[in-house]
Parts: C-alpha cells; structure tokens; sequence
C-alpha cells in the first residue's frame, strides 16, 4: 500500500525552515517551512551571523592569538553549493523524527543525540529503538531498556524539557494488543498457544509489524511532544513502511481463508462448504505438519481475524501519520562507499513513498586544519628529515598529516559523488571523534555538531 506521491517532498524538510536555525524547544518556533520559500542565500545569511566578529560601542572585541585559533578550528565550511540541515528547526517543530541507515554509522547514536538535544531544548521527547543491538541504553546511561518509556537520567530539565528512552519488545506490544483487544477467556488461550508463540517472538516481519503498531500507540497517548525512532540497520530499516500492505495481503490471503474455514463453518456445514476437495488437502497437511499443530495454527488465525481486525486500519494510520507534515525522515551515513549507497536508496525509496526527507547526516568525517601544508610538501619534509637523521617525531607526524589529508579528500569525494547525484538533500557532516559516545556529555557534543556548531575533537 503506498499512498500517492507527494510532490518535492525531498526537497523540503528541516533545511527549509524560515528563522529558526537556532531555535530551541518553545512553542513559537515555526520550524522547518515546507513550501520551499527559504533560499540558500538566507541560510548563508543566518549562518554567517555566528562568524563575523561581535563589537560593543565604541570598543572592539579582542582575542588572543590561541583563542582566535580555536574558534576558527571549531567552524567547519559548509560544502559549497549544498543545502544545510537545519536541525534545530526540525527539533523544535517536528512531532515524529524516524532516523534509518545502514548498520555502523552511528545512527543509534545520532537518533539519542537529537532526542537529547530536543529535551534540553525544552520538549517532551521519547526515543524508541528498533534496533537490537542495545547501543542506546549505554549511550543514555541506562542499565538496560524495555518497552516501557524510562525517564533518562541527568538531563537538563531547566528549559522544561525531558527524556524517555524505550527499546521495543516485539512479544511484548503483541501480548498487549492480545489483551487490549481480545475478551479475558480468548486472551487467556491465545497467549498459550504455541504457534502464537511462535510467532509473537520470531516470525519473519513481526517486529516490522509490532514498529508500526508501538508507533501508533506513542503518538495516540499524547504524552510526548517529539518521538525519535532510532531503526534496525540494513534495508530491513524501511521494512515497516511495509507492514500495512504485508498485512492486509496475509490477511485476504488464499491460505488464511482455508485455514479459517473449520473455525467459521464447523461440523457437517464445514463438510459441505469445502467438499471433498479440502477435505483431500487437509489430510495431506496434517500428515504434514501435525494434527496438533494445524489446530494451533486454526485457532490462531481465527482469533486474528477477530481480533486483529482493527490492526491493518491502525497500521494503515501510522503510515499516513509518516507521510504527513510533522514528521521528518533522518538518512545517517558515513564517508564510506558502501555506506553511501544504502543511503542513496534510503532516498530513493522515501521519495518514491512520498515521505518527507530532512535530510542526510554524515558521521566520522575527517578534516584538517593544515590544508596549506599539502601532501607533497609533507612527505618532501619528512622524507628530508629521515635522510639528515633528524627529527624522527616531527618526520612521523609529517607523514600522519599527509595520511590524514589523503583520508579527508577520499571522504569529500565520497560526499559529492552523493551530492552530485541528490543535489536537493540537505546534509550535516559530523566529525569523527577520538573515542566512541558512552555517556550524555559525548551525546551533546554530537548535538552540537549536528547543529551546526563545530565543537569536537577530532580522531587523529
């Protein structure tokens, strides 16, 4: 099931907002505009007002020759003719932010850092992952996460914000739709029946289904201002746009509605209903599969088609809920070719569904602030050095720079061959750090870095 397409929906998102590019958690900010009237030109206006040099009356503000240096270390340029992510516009305005990408890039990490950032920015946020690697809770400084939303600890509450953290539990979101939707006696059998679970622990394409399902429920209960959902890896990350079409073709199946048949007609009727012809294939699949099971599986499926009735029409709201404005899609890469290529489909594959794309986050880029000491003179240098015996440290550090230069213009290629080939996707690239994030401190330094404010250390 795919809703129509909506038009230029790739090109509008967080980087379009009109005045907010460091707007925080309060109601009044409009967020990212998505028709489009934001220029380039305006957003190279706002950002340039963070460089240029503040003066008081009549006195001009000095700095001393190593804070001058820092300050110009923290600013990394913008790729020219790129649209930026406005990410704080999209913090403050936007209800559902679903992160995706391939596995390894920090997307786990990236979807905690916006969650965190919005909470100290003022909003109510919950951070839901689909993931099961349990990377998130150690990021938040949680001993573990279940499907319960868990307050996280030692956020900043002073903006009037805060932070809940869950990981979905797929059995679990089913057990509670079981016994949100079933009568207490159908309850009681279906979650002791084997092929439920079964099913409700690790059929193929439950836990894309249960995604669509907990999303639902997140925004129905109307205790958050954002929702951050942090997705698997892999393609498998945009699997639960699926689910509503998986669904609803499982339910109007051939097979489910034969499978139906003994709990709807029952006893003679169900004889002469079906013939003989059943009758036949019946025999042949319980020698198959099992007597036993076959009732398991009938049972089951008869108590689906009760019960479950409203899941495809709730499902089928969700993914109406991801196409409609106040939600935006985050595609998080990393300056590697592979990496890169899933993000290239993560677009392809939200513009053809007509869901909203923010934009592209590039994580681990490296940069080098000694770009006037090129390779060539670098290597000419240290190989000098070897051959007079001198400087041995100065020699190797020569050579890490010309390393590091080599890894920065690899990975600038990389990020334009993307950009060459989705020129309307707004992007923000976040340097690579010295040490993996464990804690809320390292989160607000990616926070930052994602907003725009080049704050951190780079790995060498």
């Amino acid at each position: 099931m795919t809703p129509p397409a909506q038009t230029g929906r790739r090109a509008q998102g967080a980087a379009t907002a009109s005045g907010n590019g460091g707007g925080g958690g309060g109601g009044g900010a409009t967020g990212p505009a998505r028709d489009g009237r934001d220029t380039r030109a305006a957003r190279d206006t706002r950002a340039s007002k963070d460089t240029r040099p503040t003066r008081k009356r009549g006195k001009a503000l000095t700095a001393s020759p190593v804070e001058l240096g820092r300050a110009r270390a923290r600013l990394r340029p913008h790729p020219a003719g790129v649209p930026r992510l406005d990410v704080d516009a999209m913090l403050a305005s936007e209800r559902i932010i679903v992160c995706c990408g391939s596995g390894g890039v920090g997307k786990t990490t990236t979807a905690a850092a916006l969650a965190l950032r919005a909470a100290e920015q003022g909003r109510s946020v919950v951070v839901l992952t689909i993931d099961p690697a349990r990377r998130l809770a150690q990021s938040l400084g949680l001993t573990a996460l279940d499907n319960t939303p868990r307050e996280v600890p030692g956020v900043d509450r002073s903006a009037g914000g805060r932070l809940d953290a869950m990981m979905l539990d797929m059995k679990r979101t089913f057990d509670e739709i079981v016994l949100a939707h079933a009568t207490p006696e159908r309850a009681e059998q279906l979650l002791a029946n084997p092929f439920y679970q079964s099913l409700s622990s690790s059929f193929a394409g439950t836990q894309e289904y249960m995604a669509m399902e907990k999303l639902g429920q997140l925004d129905a209960a109307g205790d958050w201002d954002l929702i951050v959902v942090d997705t698997p890896p892999t393609r498998s990350a945009l699997d639960f746009l699926d689910a509503p079409s998986r669904l609803g073709a499982f339910l109007d199946g051939r097979l489910l509605r034969l499978l139906l048949a003994p709990a709807k007609a029952g006893g003679r009727a169900y004889v002469k209903i079906l013939g003989a012809g059943f009758g036949v294939f019946s025999r042949v699949l319980t020698k198959v599969i099992g007597a036993q099971l076959l009732t398991d599986v009938s049972q089951f499926v008869a108590a689906l088609e009760t019960m479950f009735g409203g899941f495809r029409q709730r499902a089928e709201e969700t993914y109406r809920l991801l196409g409609a404005p106040g939600t935006s899609f985050v595609v998080v890469a990393a300056p590697d070719p592979a990496a890169l290529r899933e993000a290239s489909y993560f677009v392809d594959r939200l513009d053809a569904d007509g869901m909203p794309l923010a934009g592209l986050v590039i994580n681990r880029m490296h940069h080098s602030d000694g770009r006037a000491l090129t390779i060539e003179r670098s290597l000419a240098a240290a190989e000098n050095l070897s051959e007079h015996g001198e400087h041995p440290l100065a020699a190797a550090l020569l050579r890490v720079h010309a390393d590091r230069l080599r890894l920065a213009a690899r990975e600038s290629r990389l990020r334009e061959r993307f950009t060459a080939a989705h020129p309307d996707t707004p992007l923000v690239e976040v340097s690579a750090l010295a040490e993996d994030v464990h804690d809320l401190a390292g989160l607000r330094e990616i926070g930052d870095a994602l907003a725009g404010g080049e704050r951190l250390s780079e790995a060498g």
